[in-house]
């Protein structure tokens, strides 16, 4: 008889998550996919509640397989793989990291946009290789430069909010597409990513992960970004076409990018490999210490609140609603 709840881990967390959790929860066993048939045998009676991304995700059939399941916790921001409608179908509520790792990928994102600006990575490589043995202007073509360059940011929520307090001081002209246009920012308002694209020299997306920004950066938004733009994803993966991606990169249909997300994580694609106008990061912008302090404590929050009764703290937005209605919801 289990006298704590029973959770299951669905992501490799570190020591520290691991051992905040356990404080309170009984640790039941883990999964390395999100598949119904590796939900471990002795835990599936007793689990209540799973921790996991959103990159990896939780299906219907997973869901299924545990029928004690009330609560999924998403450790960090995403949740684009979770199949809400399925949550919601049999009242099992879904949390995520809200705004907890903002300023950590914020921090990432004018990271790698400086190290494919000004072509870090390949001159790194360029050294270790043994290829610097004269001095030649112009190495990689001629650089810009950020300042005075246009950052068009595509997503203004947390993460993009962030990303402004640390790109103004690059003396650059801010644009921005949003669902809706904000009232507490003066930056220009564009409607759509071609029209921010085409005014943009750097594009960085920050968008929310949900199933109606995928490939919304195509080969189209890659054209109108031009041969001396940058695109820059630390939201998801799928936002990108890495297909399209590839070929404008290929072709010089733009100067660079820099992808912290990707389509499938691990990356195991071999289109995206050679290109060295392409700088790449293993989905980290979170990764800070800071950032999975705050991510770990939100997920013990919500479990707390939700064994305890109470409304979690971070609902899904498209789970608000029932928030509030915690009765008979504990299995």
């Amino acid at each position: 008889m289990h006298q704590r709840p029973a959770i299951l881990t669905g992501f490799h967390f570190t020591r520290l998550a691991l051992a905040t959790l356990s404080e309170r929860y009984d640790i039941a066993g883990h999964m390395d996919r999100p598949e119904p048939r590796l939900v471990p045998a002795n835990a599936q009676p007793h689990v209540q509640a799973l921790v996991t991304t959103g990159s990896v995700g939780v299906s219907d059939g997973l869901m299924a397989a545990i029928p004690r399941l009330s609560l999924i916790c998403c450790y960090g921001t995403g949740y684009e793989r979770i199949d809400i409608e399925a949550a919601r179908r049999r009242n099992i509520m879904v949390t995520h990291g809200a705004d907890a790792n903002a300023p950590d990928v914020a921090e990432m994102a004018v990271g790698i946009l400086l190290a494919s600006t000004r072509r870090i990575a390949r001159a790194d490589k360029m050294i270790r290789r043994g290829d610097w043995t004269k001095r030649i202007p112009n190495r990689f073509g001629p650089i810009a430069g950020l300042t005075g360059g246009k950052v068009g940011i595509l997503g203004l929520g947390a993460i993009g909010m962030e990303f402004i307090k640390r790109i103004k001081g690059f003396d650059v002209q801010i644009g921005y597409c949003n669902r809706t246009r904000r009232s507490d920012v003066d930056f220009p308002y564009f409607p759509n990513v071609m029209a921010l694209a085409t005014w943009a020299d750097y594009l960085i997306v920050a968008l929310r992960s949900d199933a109606s920004n995928r490939h919304i950066i195509n080969a189209e938004v890659l054209k109108a970004l031009g041969p001396r733009g940058h695109l820059v994803n630390i939201s998801r993966g799928w936002a990108v076409d890495e297909a399209a991606l590839a070929d404008a990169l290929r072709n010089n249909v733009i100067e660079g990018a820099a992808l912290d997300v990707f389509d499938e994580e691990p990356y195991e694609g071999t289109e995206l490999q050679p290109l060295d106008n392409l700088v790449m990061t293993p989905h980290f912008g979170g990764g800070t210490e800071h950032a999975q302090r705050r991510m770990t404590s939100l997920v013990r929050q919500n479990l707390d609140a939700h064994f305890s009764g109470k409304p979690v703290v971070s609902p899904l937005p498209e789970l608000r609603d029932m928030a509030e209605m915690t009765v008979g919801r504990l299995r």
